[in-house]
């Protein structure tokens, strides 16, 4: 059973970059939506980093030494490009020694308007025994999140990985919890009931990879 924590449900700040990448109208300006992304990539590295392990490093000051609690080891940070890559630097921006993994999928759409996931490519160091945080904006169907993740799990086993998403919805969460095993925590800001036939979250966003950097073809 994957563990949910909900970080949206409280009130903070957080929510306040949440509304403003949904907004129709701010979310036009890509330089503010990506870097809202990258604000909430900060705060999940933050409430993900009171789970760690510490232990105790004497720091030397200027005028003399500081016993100070620090990372005992550090994760390894992984997204599914392209909309992942401002939470990812989100999240590097709080855990800047951390280890970086990159994986690359699409849907690839059939004439009759269904689509399975492809997985071109997987750029990660060794995975056993470390923590990964796993993140990608939007939880849908849940189906490239379990591929990539899985697509990882070729690089090693981790002691623990921690899956982050801005807005999921349910089914997509429902999803993570039939094809996932293992210490998996499941972090997300917001969770939406609906998604359209093309599997788009409602109410959502719309598409974060174009808002962004852009539409494609």
């Amino acid at each position: 059973m994957i563990n949910v924590v909900n970080i949206g449900e409280a009130h903070s700040v957080f929510n306040q970059f949440i509304a403003e990448i949904r907004d129709d109208v701010i979310q036009k300006d890509s330089m503010r939506f990506r870097k809202n992304l990258e604000r909430i990539g900060e705060v999940f590295a933050y409430e993900i980093s009171k789970k760690f392990h510490y232990e105790e490093t004497a720091i030397t000051t200027p005028l003399g030494i500081a016993n100070m609690p620090v990372l005992k080891e550090q994760p390894v940070i992984a997204t599914i490009l392209r909309a992942g890559l401002p939470l990812h630097l989100g999240l590097l921006n709080f855990m800047d020694k951390a280890e970086n993994a990159f994986i690359s999928s699409y849907r690839r759409y059939s004439k009759d308007g269904s689509f399975d996931i492809q997985v071109e490519y997987v750029s990660s160091p060794s995975l056993d025994g470390k923590t990964l945080i796993l993140s990608d904006p939007m939880l849908a169907t849940g189906a490239s999140l379990v591929l990539g993740f899985k697509a990882l799990l070729q690089r090693g086993m981790p002691s623990h990985t921690h899956i982050v998403t801005i807005i999921a919805s349910k089914e997509g969460m429902d999803y993570l919890q039939k094809h996932l095993c293992g210490n998996i925590t499941l972090w997300v800001g917001a969770i939406d009931d609906e998604m359209t036939v093309k599997s788009y979250i409602v109410p959502g966003l719309g598409d974060a990879g174009d808002l962004a950097f852009g539409s494609k073809i």
